[in-house]
C-alpha cells in the first residue's frame, strides 16, 4: 500500500470547506486505499447487504455517528445516494463525509441531486508524479508501460490478463449499474478503439462502422466514457477565426497502460515515448489542478500546439510536449502566436532539469521539467 500524500493532503482541506467530500476516479485508481488511510475515519463498504440495510433510515444511521469521520465506499449502491449526501451536509455537518464513486456526481440516473453548494469534489486521478516518489519507483517507462492504476504499477511481475479483468469489471460494475447501456460488445469495442487511437482527433462516424452502432450512440457512448474519467475530452482553444479549428475534440485515453495494452505494446520503442509522455502530462495537468479544462489548438494549415490552458483568454498558455527538449520545433507556437499573441510559450521535456529560456526571434520560450512546472499549478 502506497501512502499517497498529496491526496491524503486534498481531502483534508476538501473537509475544511465542505463536510461532504465526493470522491470520484475509475476503478482500482485507489479511492478505498486513500479513503482507509485517512485517521480516524469509519468505513462503510455500500456494496455489503447489511450496509445498505443499516442505511434504510437514514436520520438514524446520521444521528448514531455523533459527528464522526465516515467513508461512504461505492455509494451508487444505494436507492437512492444523493438523498443521503444532502440530508447530511444540511442536518448533519459535524459529520464529515466522503464518497466515492466511478463517475461524475449527477452523470447517471442513480443521482437525483448534483448537491450544488453542499459538497467538494475531489478526482483521484492515476499515479502522478509525487504518487511515484511515495511508492518509491520513479522510472517513467515503467508507469507508461503498467500504467498509473496501483495494482498494476506496483507489483514486480506484470499480468497483462489484468486489463481485460479490469474492463470486464467496468462494464458490469459501472455501466451497467449506473447507466444500463446495451450491447457490451459494441461499447467494449469503442473503448478499446478509443484506447488504441488516443491522442487522435475524435470524428463519430470513424467509430460507428466498426462498432456497430450510429453516429449517436457513438457520441452517447463518448460522454459516458467522459463521465466515468476513461476518457479524457480535449476540445479545441478558439476565439472563433475563420483558419481555426473551431469543433473537432482530441480524445485521450485515462491511462498509458491501457493505451499501451490496446496498442500491443509489451516493449517500448524510442518512438513510442513521445506519445505516452504527452499523456503523461496530460494526467499530471489535470491531477495537480484538479481541473479538465485543457485544451489543444490547431489551425486550418496543420499547425497544432499540443495543450493550452486559458484560465484568462487573453493570454493563454501554450504547451509543447517533448520527451527531449531537443526535438523542439518552434514553427507550431510561431503559428499560434501570430493568432494569439499574448500569453507563455512552455516545453515541457523530461530531459530537463533545471528550467531555462530560450528566444526564436520574438518568440521567448521557457523550457521546465514536468516537476516543476507541476508544482507551479498545484492546487
Amino acid at each position: 500500500m502506497v501512502h499517497r500524500r498529496f491526496w491524503l493532503k486534498l481531502l483534508e482541506r476538501a473537509w475544511k470547506e465542505r463536510s461532504v467530500v465526493w470522491l470520484a476516479g475509475v476503478r482500482r485508481v485507489g479511492k478505498t486505499c486513500l479513503c482507509q488511510d485517512l485517521p480516524e475515519v469509519e468505513y462503510f463498504d455500500c456494496e455489503l447487504p447489511r450496509v445498505r440495510r443499516m442505511m434504510l433510515d437514514r436520520e438514524s444511521f446520521l444521528d448514531g455517528l455523533g459527528g464522526k469521520r465516515i467513508v461512504l465506499d461505492e455509494i451508487h449502491r444505494l436507492q437512492n445516494p444523493s438523498e443521503l449526501l444532502k440530508i447530511a451536509a444540511d442536518h448533519h455537518s459535524r459529520t464529515h463525509v466522503v464518497a466515492t464513486g466511478s463517475s461524475t456526481l449527477g452523470a447517471s440516473r442513480k443521482f437525483r441531486d448534483t448537491l450544488a453548494g453542499r459538497k467538494r469534489d475531489l478526482w483521484l486521478a492515476p499515479m502522478c508524479l509525487l504518487d511515484m516518489d511515495d511508492a518509491k519507483q520513479t522510472d517513467l517507462k515503467h508507469r507508461f508501460l503498467r500504467g498509473g492504476l496501483p495494482p498494476f504499477f506496483l507489483p514486480e511481475k506484470h499480468a497483462e490478463r489484468d486489463f481485460q479483468e479490469w474492463m470486464d469489471d467496468y462494464w458490469a460494475k459501472d455501466i451497467q449499474e449506473l447507466f444500463r447501456l446495451e450491447r457490451r460488445d459494441s461499447f467494449q469495442r469503442f473503448t478499446e478503439l478509443v484506447m488504441a487511437q488516443s491522442g487522435g482527433i475524435f470524428d463519430a462516424t470513424r467509430f460507428a462502422r466498426p462498432c456497430e452502432v450510429s453516429r449517436p450512440t457513438i457520441t452517447n457512448y463518448l460522454r459516458v466514457l467522459e463521465a466515468t474519467f476513461v476518457a479524457h475530452v480535449v476540445r479545441p482553444f478558439s476565439t472563433r477565426r475563420p483558419t481555426e479549428i473551431v469543433a473537432a475534440p482530441k480524445v485521450y485515453g485515462f491511462d498509458t497502460g491501457f493505451i499501451c495494452y490496446y496498442r500491443g505494446w509489451q516493449d517500448l520503442r524510442d518512438d513510442d515515448l513521445g506519445s505516452l509522455w504527452e499523456h503523461f502530462v496530460l494526467n499530471e495537468i489535470m491531477a495537480r489542478s484538479q481541473s479538465r479544462e485543457v485544451f489543444y489548438w490547431r489551425d486550418k494549415r496543420g499547425h497544432e500546439v499540443d495543450f493550452v490552458i486559458a484560465t484568462h483568454r487573453k493570454r493563454p498558455a501554450a504547451i509543447e510536449c517533448k520527451w527531449s527538449a531537443n526535438n523542439f520545433d518552434p514553427t507550431n507556437l510561431f503559428a499560434f502566436r501570430y493568432q494569439h499573441p499574448e500569453g507563455d510559450n512552455l516545453v515541457l521535456a523530461h530531459d530537463v532539469e533545471r528550467a531555462f529560456t530560450r528566444s526564436y526571434g520574438d518568440l521567448r520560450v521557457r523550457f521546465e521539467g514536468i516537476r516543476s512546472f507541476a508544482d507551479s499549478i498545484s492546487s
